[in-house]
């Protein structure tokens, strides 16, 4: 980025930083190297003076080393995503990972995105990230920002999280603003003198809206100001690299869900598993189908989107 004011000079996760300072924190990229490039495109216009990238760079979607490559290029802060770590995970056979991820035939897309890091030699870079990264201003508040919440990176900051989940992360992790990601939905929220913010996501959002979503930051009067940004991408493009790269055909029906997550901004998989396991049924085609059938209401795009407004400048 070239923004408005010098880079940070001291030191790795924490930087000193004056007022009018922008910031922009963005997540959950996945892979969707189209949806990336827009948003970059729009905090270059907007001269933001440091791009933060709050984890789950890969994975879901085909190109995730493009995506690797293009933010170390940059010299991007970026943080662990569960995803990113999931690929380390799978290269490695981790104990920690259940077996089915490593063998069974639903998680193959896992396991595809996992290889493609590998042989392009990007995965050394996910091994590297930290699970926080924070912003000390010299004058002004300090914000913390963590994939998931700083405890773990699968703990989603959102609309539901209860008062004692945020009263137990901001006890043992106190800040003045606390960013999350994970749950691809942004959110604002007062929690005593804390801001609590999830970003969105970019690359596979769950609200509804296809555009590629991220977080402004502005440091002004002594605080930090939040805008949610909304940037239309090509998603012509992004869909169809699930198909030239082989990923769809390879991945099967995770690839397919994944792709049609990206296609209609809503969560399919999450909701599939949990049907799954509360009915006994198999992450299987013939399961998928009898859980469409049994949740229509989870499915099509919602009212207001569609692939024609995709590529319309923001």
């Amino acid at each position: 980025m070239h923004g408005r004011h010098p880079r940070p000079t001291d030191g790795p996760g924490e930087a000193g930083y004056s007022a009018g300072v922008r910031i922009a924190v963005l997540a959950d990229v996945h892979g969707n190297l189209p949806a990336l490039e827009a948003v970059l495109a729009d905090a270059e216009h907007h001269a933001v003076d440091e791009l933060i990238v709050n984890g789950d760079l890969v994975n879901r979607g085909p190109q995730g080393a493009a995506v690797v490559a293009r933010l170390t290029a940059l010299g991007a802060r970026l943080t662990l995503g569960n995803h990113d770590d999931l690929m380390r995970m799978l290269v490695d056979r981790d104990p920690a990972l259940p077996e089915e991820f490593h063998d069974a035939p639903f998680w193959h897309a896992n396991r595809w995105c996992a290889h493609e890091l590998e042989q392009a030699g990007r995965l050394d870079a996910l091994r590297a990230l930290p699970m926080t990264t924070a912003v000390r201003p010299s004058d002004g508040p300090r914000v913390l920002i963590a994939h998931g919440t700083p405890r773990h990176y699968r703990e989603g900051l959102g609309r539901r999280s209860s008062d004692a989940t945020l009263s137990e992360i901001l006890e043992m992790h106190p800040t003045d603003v606390l960013v999350g990601s994970h749950t691809h939905m942004p959110m604002e929220r007062r929690w005593g003198r804390t801001l609590v913010l999830n970003s969105g996501a970019v690359g596979s959002p769950f609200n509804g809206d296809g555009r590629a979503q991220y977080l402004w930051l502005t440091l002004e009067g002594g605080a930090w100001q939040a805008e949610f940004r909304r940037v239309a991408y090509d998603l012509t493009a992004s869909l169809e690299a699930y198909e030239t790269s082989g990923y769809l055909e390879a991945g099967g029906l995770l690839a397919r869900l994944f792709r049609d997550e990206v296609r209609d901004a809503r969560s399919y998989l999450v909701p599939f598993q949990m049907w799954a396991g509360t009915s006994g049924e198999e992450l299987s085609e013939a399961g998928f189908e009898r859980f469409r059938a049994a949740r229509p209401d989870r499915f099509g795009p919602v009212a207001g989107w569609s692939d024609a407004t995709a590529s319309v400048p923001p």
